[in-house]
């Protein structure tokens, strides 16, 4: 009996042991049939959101320096230089209208890839874009004048510190309605006209009828 009992414990070891060694030539060898779970390896589900992956767009995120960003798409269309119709016409509807100011982003004249969010007064209409000018609260001009390439529109609620501001004639930008950030103000129409005067004559724009826009 212990002869027996021996040769039963020598043979279980030996299978213990080839068992073994089967499942490590096994995992070594990829065998299909393989207990062993396969290496994990990323996929386009389980990559990092901003990772670059066909049919995926990474977040949308502006790129800045110091006061000036990356342009949005579609890109600037360019400043307006033909005539066009200034007239005073707005309306409290929530969208924009020539008497109006409104923060947009304005791209730089050397680099229409680049600019800044600022005020600007929308004077007019040229197709689907409106016809602005910008503002500055930098002083160019004597209080309640025109002078040069600037005209004094005064202060209003577009600056929350309550500078002064100038609208600057000698560039007319052109801007997407759906490229507005902000109301700002209705300017009154004392000024507004003020600024249509220069307008007609630096540029020869004509002067809206009944206070229509013409568009």
């Amino acid at each position: 009996m212990a002869f027996n009992l021996h040769s039963l414990g020598n043979a279980v070891r030996a299978g213990l042991r080839l068992l073994a060694k089967t499942a490590e030539r096994e995992a070594t060898s990829g065998d299909p049939h393989s207990s062993r779970p396969a290496p994990h390896r990323a996929t386009p589900d389980s990559a990092s959101p901003d990772s670059a992956t066909p049919g995926r767009t990474a977040p949308h995120r502006p790129v800045r320096e110091g006061d000036s960003q990356i342009e949005p798409a579609p890109p600037y269309p360019g400043d307006y230089r033909g005539r066009a119709t200034v007239s005073y016409a707005p309306k409290p509807d929530g969208d924009p209208y020539p008497g109006e100011v409104v923060w947009t982003w304005v791209p730089y004249e050397e680099d229409y890839t680049r600019g800044k969010d600022r005020p600007v007064l929308i004077v007019g209409h040229n197709g689907p874009y409106l016809l602005a000018l910008m503002l500055t609260s930098r002083d160019r001009v004597p209080a309640g004048s025109a002078g040069g390439d600037y005209i004094d529109v005064g202060a209003g609620a577009w600056d929350r510190q309550d500078r002064p501001s100038e609208a600057r004639l000698d560039r007319i930008l052109q801007i997407r309605p759906d490229g507005i950030r902000r109301e700002g103000a209705v300017l009154d129409r004392g000024r507004f006209e003020a600024v249509a005067a220069e307008l007609r004559r630096r540029h020869g724009w004509t002067a809206g009828r009944n206070g229509q826009s013409g568009r």
